[in-house]
C-alpha cells in the first residue's frame, strides 16, 4: 500500500512522498491530531519544490511563484486524499499548506492546525536545518508540505541518515530581520514584520492612524501606495516579500 500510495502521487508531479504513524508525530503547539480527527493512524506528506522565482529581488514575481506551487499544492493534496478513500478504503482528512488557520490574539495566525514541519520530519523528509525550516536531503530547504490524516495503518518512513543542514549559516545572514540569530528559535514577528509588511500588523497599523485621521489626511492614506499594497496582500489572502532564508540555503542547489 505504501509504494502504490508514492507511485499515485509523484506521477501527479509531487517531489516527494513521507508516510507517517500518528504517534511519531510530535508537534509542541499545535492541536492534538485526535482533535482533528479522532481515529487518525497515518498521514501522508506531500513534499513540492519551490521554483527559482524565490530568488527574484521582485517581490511579486517571488509572491506568485509561492501562489503557484500552493494551488497546485492543494489540487495534489485533494487527488491523493480522493485516491486513498476511493483505491485505499480509507477515511481521508486534507491538511492544506496555509490558511485558513485558526487567528486570535494569542496565536496572531501563525500556528497550523497541523504542522507540516513537524509532519515532514516524522514522515523521513528531512531533518530541520538552521533555520528550522525543513532541509530535504536532495531537494533541500525551497519546500512546502501538505497532508492527509487517514485512519489507515501504515508505519512511519525511515527519517535521513544524517541532517543535510551543514550549519553553514548563509540562512542567518541573509536574514534581514535578523529573526534567525537565536540557534533554534525563530522569531516569527521579527520575520512577520519584514515579510508580510501588508499582513495583520501592517493592518492594524495603517487602520488605527486611519481612525485618529483628519477626514483630508484619510483621503491621502486611501490615495497612498501602502493603501493598495495593503489591498492587494488581504485579496491574495496573505502576501510574502521576502523568501531570502529558502533562496540563500545551498543545499539542493543545481
Amino acid at each position: 500500500m505504501r509504494e502504490k500510495i508514492k507511485k499515485y502521487a509523484v506521477e501527479l508531479g509531487v517531489e516527494d512522498v513521507g508516510i507517517a504513524a500518528v504517534e511519531d508525530y510530535q508537534s509542541p503547539q499545535s492541536p492534538a491530531l485526535e482533535s482533528i480527527y479522532p481515529g487518525a493512524k497515518s498521514m501522508v506528506v506531500l513534499a513540492y519544490r519551490e521554483l527559482s522565482t524565490c530568488e527574484s529581488p521582485n517581490p511579486q514575481i517571488a509572491m506568485n511563484g509561492r501562489l503557484d506551487v500552493m494551488e497546485f499544492s492543494r489540487s495534489c493534496n485533494y487527488k491523493v486524499a480522493q485516491f486513498l478513500e476511493r483505491e485505499c478504503g480509507a477515511k481521508a482528512m486534507t491538511v492544506p499548506a496555509s490558511w485558513p488557520m485558526d487567528i486570535n490574539n494569542k496565536t496572531k495566525g501563525v500556528i497550523g492546525e497541523v504542522s507540516l514541519r513537524h509532519a515532514a520530519i516524522a514522515a523521513g523528509l528531512g531533518a530541520f536545518g538552521r533555520h528550522n525550516l525543513v532541509v530535504h536531503p536532495q531537494l533541500g530547504s525551497r519546500m512546502i508540505f501538505t497532508a492527509i490524516l487517514s485512519d489507515l495503518e501504515i508505519t512511519s518512513d525511515a527519517p535521513p541518515k544524517e541532517n543535510p543542514c551543514d550549519q553553514c549559516n548563509q540562512c542567518v545572514e541573509a536574514c534581514p530581520a535578523q529573526a534567525l540569530n537565536e540557534e533554534g528559535k525563530t522569531d516569527f514577528f521579527k520575520c512577520l514584520k519584514n515579510s508580510q509588511p501588508y499582513g495583520l500588523g501592517g493592518n492594524i497599523r495603517f487602520w488605527s492612524k486611519f481612525a485618529d485621521a483628519s477626514p483630508e489626511d484619510r483621503k491621502e492614506m486611501l490615495r497612498d501606495d501602502y493603501f493598495w499594497r495593503l489591498y492587494q496582500a488581504g485579496f491574495i489572502g496573505f502576501q510574502y516579500f521576502c523568501f531570502k532564508c529558502l533562496a540563500a540555503c545551498p543545499v539542493g542547489q543545481r
